[in-house]
């Protein structure tokens, strides 16, 4: 009966809901044409490696016709494929193909700025009247012709360019070469949904919705107040010395997000979730989500820039979503295309092996939706990428405070030939030996892998509804070990979890629960270091 209700709960869920979500970062996945960048048909002739993972969707990061000088977060057309990546065809190919796997397709949505390329951006600033001069944030100097406001670029330097033609300064938050779109403005935002629209036609699964939170700025344009300095972070951009309260998270963003919902709505179970990142998250991550009218999921970045995992941040993350009526749903990832590889920041060197399948059973034992980044099941490290090579304009306008993106963005090792599979020609990034070793066709035949760990680990959170759609009960959470249950009603798994290096106890309650996977030697009565155990209530 118990089995039953879970059954029950777990087919009455909206495919969303608890999803395993892989993110494609499209330039790195796989290269199809020899020319060294990744591209969508490249993605859609790996897809079968994602199923075989056992996850529900794919997230690809944008692939849209653009200059690249924020490597497509610049978007010239979003309606366009850039030629790089392929062409529409490609793309129609590859969701037609994902979907024949099974997979649900989710694509990246920028509606915060668009490319200075843009033929909106090009309207906009040919004059101060016409259909669209108002669809980006422009402002005059002041009176001394310095910029309108205080504020700061994300990448480093003001955020405020002066236009000549238009004879006043534009914002961008974050380079000169993306200008920030006027959300206020209602046909900016009618435009904007009718790109959603553009996508769903074409048999899109859902949105994930870029720095969403930039989206709307204080009309305004009032100064930012300094930021406090936070004890033992180095401020390496004007950026961080300001508490960004009118140049970010303006209230009214919630209102688009219904509109945006509105247009999911009208396509079916569409699943929309926002990245939400700033000094409150958690106060508009809970706003973008409240109700069935808004957002279904956000993500924040709890864990992205941890140096270190611990039981109190994973006790405080999930104690920020118990489940309350009206509540969104959460999503987490350890890492992303953005963020340090959590295997170099959370561990020695020489733990690796044994972390690696630990940190993955603990993401997929989590209440949300687990994100994997690309490589994150091969147990990818982040690799040092030399100045001279570097791609990526955050670090090289900051280097060497500023961690290069592209550290976490190199090519995916499919084997561990010198190109690692991934292209036949020269790789846009290199691909470092210690990754290569790693490779998918290296972990294909080695017996214990975490590859195939990967596998057993997705496998066990679909098949047991508790992990993917229970509640979350904290049991234990001191300085290494985290204990915790996921419950339906009539049934629970404990998910048990040593983070250090000495050994600990299990606590009395797991003595009667069947075991379901041990990590490293964890059982129900012992945790060595570095171990897991999970088992679940007799049924």
């Amino acid at each position: 009966m118990l089995h039953d209700t879970a059954d029950q709960n777990r087919t009455s869920a909206p495919w969303w809901r608890g999803a395993v979500i892989y993110q494609i970062y499209p330039r790195s996945f796989q290269d199809s044409n020899g020319d060294g960048v990744g591209d969508l048909p490249g993605i859609t002739a790996r897809l079968p490696h994602v199923a075989d993972l056992g996850a529900d969707a794919i997230w690809i990061s944008p692939f849209f016709a653009s200059p690249m000088k924020d490597f497509g977060y610049d978007i010239a057309d979003y309606c366009a494929v850039d030629p790089i990546f392929g062409t529409l065809a490609d793309f129609d190919a590859l969701v037609a193909r994902a979907h024949q796997l099974g997979l649900k397709v989710l694509i990246d949505q920028v509606y915060a700025h668009t490319s200075d390329q843009h033929a909106w951006f090009a309207a906009s600033r040919a004059a101060r009247v016409g259909e669209m001069a108002d669809w980006y944030v422009w402002a005059d100097p002041k009176a001394d012709g310095t910029p309108p406001s205080n504020w700061q670029s994300v990448f480093g330097g003001p955020a405020w360019t002066w236009d000549a033609r238009r004879g006043q300064y534009y914002l961008h938050t974050f380079l000169k070469e993306q200008p920030q779109l006027n959300l206020h403005n209602t046909a900016v935002q009618d435009a904007l949904l009718d790109v959603a629209r553009f996508w769903l036609d074409r048999g899109v699964d859902g949105f994930r919705l870029d720095a969403l939170n930039h989206a709307m700025v204080d009309p305004a344009l009032r100064d930012n107040p300094p930021a406090a300095p936070v004890p033992g972070k180095v401020r390496t951009r004007p950026f961080d010395f300001q508490d960004k309260i009118y140049s970010q998270s303006q209230p009214e963003m919630v209102y688009f997000t219904e509109r945006l919902r509105g247009v999911a709505d009208e396509y079916g179970a569409i699943f929309t979730m926002a990245e939400i990142g700033g000094s409150n998250p958690l106060e508009e991550m809970k706003a973008f989500t409240l109700g069935d009218h808004r957002l279904n999921s956000a993500y924040g970045f709890d864990f992205l820039y941890e140096p270190q995992m611990t039981p109190a941040l994973v006790a405080k993350a999930m104690a920020e979503w118990p489940g309350e009526a009206g509540e969104g749903w959460p999503s987490w990832a350890f890492e992303n295309h953005d963020a340090p590889r959590a295997l170099s920041r959370w561990c020695a060197e020489g733990d690796r092996e044994l972390y690696a399948p630990l940190k993955m059973a603990l993401l997929l034992c989590l209440r949300g939706n687990p994100i994997l980044y690309q490589g994150e099941e091969l147990g990818l490290v982040q690799d040092d990428i030399p100045f001279e090579l570097l791609q990526d304009p955050e670090a090289i306008a900051n280097w060497p405070l500023t961690l290069s993106r592209d550290g976490a963005r190199t090519p995916f090792p499919w084997t561990d030939e010198p190109q690692g599979g991934f292209t036949t020609g020269t790789p846009w990034l290199p691909l470092s030996d210690a990754n290569r070793a790693r490779a998918a066709q290296v972990q294909e035949a080695a017996p214990h892998s975490l590859l195939k760990a990967t596998r057993r680990l997705i496998a066990l959170r679909q098949g047991n509804a508790e992990l993917r759609l229970g509640r979350f009960e904290l049991v234990q959470a001191n300085r290494h070990v985290l204990i915790f249950r996921r419950t339906l009603p009539g049934s629970a798994v404990l998910c048990a979890f040593n983070l250090g290096a000495d050994d600990a106890a299990m606590p009395p309650m797991a003595g009667g629960m069947a075991m379901l996977a041990s990590i490293n030697g964890g059982s129900s009565a012992a945790l060595p270091g570095l171990s897991a155990w999970i088992g679940r209530t007799p049924r």
